[in-house]
């Protein structure tokens, strides 16, 4: 694991006879006096679902936009899907398709007249548009929907809408900005099998999400970066061994000791101390078992009403705890160029 969060902690991937759909070298956007990226490297085989992860600010979307030629690095390159970033951008977004935070569809036009429009935008005829439409409508199970009006779409069929309108031709690489963001856990699912399906077809997925489990059900392969830098990679289970640690549960009686035990646990295991949503649970990493007992000792000894104390393997939860110090994001990104639109490659 890295002494600091800043440290990138990188496992070895051999590359030499990889095809590469993604490959960045020392990628670096700036506003201002702000560096949202600070030298990022990435190497993404096709066919992968490659995961970014990060905190608020952490210049994911940013990295996106990047490498989507939607926004110019200032410092270093990138090939996608084998064509330069900068010297052959019309070919990268000829190879490519994203997909925002949030859907920009016309909401007062039915599902299937989306579909056909944006078919037709990308040179189709007439028949064949209406075909394609009512394939993808067909295998993103809306065809029941294709004649409501988008505004009467749930959350969740708006977004399977919106990323099928990405796939009008078929990208060698698909961005997906927080793709469940705002939806329930049923809805979140139905993407997911969406997503799994469109990698086994083929299609490379690099996804930012602010959501640790979809990292871990989902993705291949994880890089998380915090202010700008690329701090970890690896396999969710690679990431979860690099803490070498196992995780110290205590769960209080008294919720009013919350801050008082965490602080006592952060000074004796060196680390800092995590606290569930509810507030009743502190979780915090603990290098062997002797320093857990001797922790959950002076908890005791300290006068602490302990309903229960567990140890168990860190959860990708608390490995990103651990890695940036910071809790998962629980909002839309913040890396100076906030997307609030889908932004799709046109012919």
């Amino acid at each position: 694991m890295p002494d600091t969060p800043h440290q990138t902690w990188t496992p070895k991937v051999d590359t030499e006879h990889t095809n590469l759909a993604i490959h960045a070298r020392g990628l670096v956007r700036r506003f201002g006096n702000s560096t949202a990226v600070a030298g990022v490297d990435l190497e993404v085989p096709r066919g992968m679902i490659f995961a970014v992860l990060g905190p608020n600010g952490a210049g994911k979307t940013t990295l996106l936009r990047m490498l989507a030629t939607l926004t110019a690095p200032d410092a270093g390159s990138a090939e996608v899907m084998g064509h330069d970033i900068a010297t052959a951008p019309e070919k990268v977004r000829s190879s490519i398709a994203m997909t925002g935070q949030f859907a920009s569809l016309d909401e007062d036009l039915t599902g299937r007249e989306n579909l056909v429009m944006l078919a037709r935008l990308w040179g189709f005829r007439s028949g064949p548009a209406r075909a394609r439409a009512d394939e993808l409508l067909d295998a993103f199970e809306l065809s029941a929907a294709a004649h409501k009006q988008v505004k009467d779409y749930s959350g969740g069929m708006r977004r399977r809408l919106d990323i099928a309108a990405s796939l009008i031709v078929t990208p060698g690489v698909l961005f997906l900005d927080e793709p469940t963001t705002g939806l329930d856990p049923s809805a979140r699912q139905g993407v997911w099998r969406l997503i799994r399906q469109l990698a086994g077809s083929g299609v490379t997925i690099l996804l930012t999400t602010q959501y640790l489990e979809e990292a871990d059900q989902l993705a291949d392969r994880i890089a998380v970066i915090d202010n700008g830098r690329k701090i970890a990679e690896g396999t969710s289970r690679e990431l979860k061994a690099a803490t070498d640690s196992g995780v110290l549960h205590v769960s209080l009686a008294d919720h009013g000791q919350i801050e008082a035990a965490a602080h006592l646990l952060s000074e004796h295991l060196g680390n800092a101390v995590q606290r569930s949503p509810e507030g009743a649970e502190l979780s915090v990493l603990s290098g062997d078992a002797a320093a857990a007992n001797a922790a959950v000792a002076a908890l005791i000894s300290g006068g602490f009403a302990l309903a229960d104390f567990r140890m168990g393997a860190p959860s990708l939860d608390e490995v990103f705890f651990a890695l940036t110090g910071k809790p998962e994001a629980s909002a839309p990104d913040a890396d100076g160029d906030k997307d609030t639109e889908t932004a799709k490659a046109q012919p």
